[in-house]
């Protein structure tokens, strides 16, 4: 299954997502997007200060205002 980069506040969107079987990891630090398929963000913390570095080109999805179920559903919409 796909490496997907899940923020560390999202515990309900990266438990479902190793139910579905895929490999999760928590996203602490841009070096941990690497390698990743797909990455899920808060966008708290999103361009905070105007700076956007590219770290990753994986798909990125703001979970802000989902479900876990409804994160899922794009990952794999955005995978296929």
């Amino acid at each position: 299954m796909a490496k997907i980069g899940v923020e560390q506040s999202l515990t309900q969107v990266q438990a479902a997502l190793r139910e579905r079987g895929h490999e999760v990891v928590t996203l602490r630090q841009e070096n941990d997007a690497q390698g990743c398929d797909c990455c899920v963000i808060t966008g708290q913390d999103e361009n905070v200060m105007g700076i956007q570095n590219i770290v990753s080109e994986a798909s990125v999805i703001h979970a802000s205002g989902m479900s876990a179920d409804q994160v899922c559903q794009q990952i794999e919409r955005k995978l296929k």
